[in-house]
């Protein structure tokens, strides 16, 4: 079988392009070739990931939830597309604790070595694929808009710092939202589409199926122009306690498999933690888009 290791030479303080030999030397155990490739600027992941589709058994991503979202974008709905092993080595690495798969690199490589594919839904939204997240709104621009200094040197706290800043001036989305069988018009705080167990590092829904077709959607409601405090702690709330619990009056929950989904021209919509379009969008699960070694 062959393999090509791609790894984002910033992410985890440098320690990959330290450890490179001894990861393809341990990877080598596995695969018959073992081929090497660092990324030099965003979107470089997903061209690697293309261009891998016809070559490689196994295409080895090291990184962030950013460069694993590139890495499915470039895969995605493409024939004879590798599977996944991932080496997480982000700040907050949702998809990794989803799947279970550990940050210390030997144990995440001796997953990759002996573990077996897990096919995990992923979506497209408009002409974008993510794996995990779509949203917009409040907090939803922190993920982005927090440096990469800030992020090596303060890890998770710089995003709380960044979004403490910003949540005061935060605009409310109007939004509409069409899907088979019914339609709903409303005002949001936030707008969460999700395909995960964890986001932003909480554990928003344990037992959500990562491969059953279907994304969780939370609207939490909002009357205000300006996010109120009100709302601010309500998407609070959503995070701290998670989605799986009842329902109020300020919370419209859905689980749907596609939908239409109309917002401002301005509204920014966040894939897998980064800024990915602006606008309305048609959203689509793709059913078991992807393996990943697990």
């Amino acid at each position: 079988m062959k393999c090509l290791f791609v790894y984002n030479p910033n992410s985890g303080k440098g320690k990959f392009k330290k450890k490179q030999d001894f990861i393809v030397k341990k990877l080598s155990q596995k695969f018959s070739v073992v081929d090497v490739m660092q990324t030099e600027r965003v979107g470089h992941a997903k061209e690697i990931a293309q261009s891998a589709c016809g070559k490689y058994d196994v295409l080895v991503c090291a990184g962030g939830d950013g460069t694993l979202s590139e890495v499915v974008s470039g895969i995605a709905e493409k024939e004879n597309r590798p599977m996944i092993g991932y080496l997480p080595a982000g700040t907050v690495n949702d998809v990794a604790h989803s799947l279970a798969i550990p940050k210390k690199l030997d144990k995440a490589l001796d997953h990759i070595i002996n573990g077996k594919p897990f096919a995990h839904d992923i979506f497209k939204a408009g002409e974008h694929y993510g794996i995990y997240v779509c949203c917009a709104g409040l907090f939803t621009e922190t993920s982005y808009h927090t440096n990469q200094k800030d992020k090596k040197r303060f890890g998770k706290v710089a995003y709380a710092f960044h979004g403490a800043k910003k949540m005061f001036t935060t605009k409310s989305i109007p939004i509409k939202l069409t899907f088979e069988g019914g339609e709903i018009e409303t005002s949001c705080a936030m707008l969460l589409i999700s395909n995960s167990r964890y986001v932003a590092s909480f554990p928003v829904n344990k037992k959500a199926s990562l491969q059953d077709g279907f994304v969780d959607i939370v609207l939490v409601k909002e009357k205000k122009e300006i996010v109120s405090p009100s709302g601010i702690a309500k998407v609070l709330s959503m995070f701290l306690r998670g989605i799986g619990r009842k329902a109020g009056k300020d919370f419209i929950k859905l689980k749907l498999s596609s939908f239409d989904l109309e917002t401002p021209p301005d509204a920014v919509i966040n894939i897998d933690g980064e800024k990915a379009f602006e606008g309305s969008f048609h959203f689509e699960v793709i059913k078991e888009g992807v393996q990943i070694i697990i």
